[in-house]
């Protein structure tokens, strides 16, 4: 391990807006987000392989009525994101280190509110299909969490995985408002996305790729 990644998990190991294996709050956050992390009620979106951050943190910025998690498993990749929070003073910001399948370990169904899933890992070979996040398995495990009326979204460049995604939503029969755009940024959806945009959003855009959008929704 490099010098620069022990340094960053040192810093994840002290700071308190990083819930990870070894911490206390660790093994006693589920469905106590709002007792023992956030001290409110208010209602909390999920940024689900979080990287960096950057919606995780501009939707707490554009929203301090609400609370936000960033959930990744790379400690080094989260250190990121939970140091600009503690910079700005976010107090409605938390980061999750574990693994996406892992979710059920750490909320009880509904205790989220809403979903977002950016620019994830494609996974085009075949034999990777069930590693995708918008695979069956990880949608039936996002309906067993979010609350009633939550909103999944989801934005990426890949047209595989975007085009993969859609037609698994529009083959399910628990799927409702399922409303999408393959060319966002020339869309009426665009708003929806507040103009945050990730580091790879910003790097795929200069290379000439169109961003994806969609949101859905579950039937009860």
């Amino acid at each position: 391990m490099s010098r620069q990644k022990m340094a960053r998990f040192a810093d994840n190991a002290r700071r308190d807006n990083v819930i990870e294996p070894g911490k206390e709050i660790f093994e006693k956050i589920k469905g106590k987000w709002h007792q023992n992390y956030f001290k409110n009620d208010k209602p909390v979106t999920v940024e689900l392989a979080c990287g960096r951050g950057e919606y995780t943190i501009g939707l707490a910025r554009l929203f301090p009525e609400k609370n936000f998690i960033g959930i990744d498993l790379k400690g080094d990749r989260i250190w990121k994101g939970s140091g600009i929070a503690i910079e700005d003073g976010l107090s409605n910001v938390a980061f999750l280190r574990v693994h996406i399948l892992e979710l059920q370990s750490f909320f009880e169904p509904g205790e989220i509110s809403d979903i977002w899933i950016t620019f994830p890992d494609p996974r085009p070979k075949d034999r990777d299909e069930k590693r995708r996040i918008t695979n069956s398995r990880y949608i039936d495990l996002y309906k067993s969490l979010i609350k009633k009326e939550g909103t999944v979204y989801f934005k990426t460049d890949n047209t595989g995985l975007f085009e993969y995604t859609l037609e698994l939503l529009k083959s399910r029969d628990d799927i409702r408002d399922l409303t999408w755009t393959f060319d966002l940024y020339h869309s009426e959806l665009k708003p929806e996305c507040y103009d945050i945009r990730t580091r790879y959003e910003q790097k795929f855009n200069e290379q000439g790729h169109d961003i994806k959008y969609m949101r859905f929704k579950f039937k009860s």
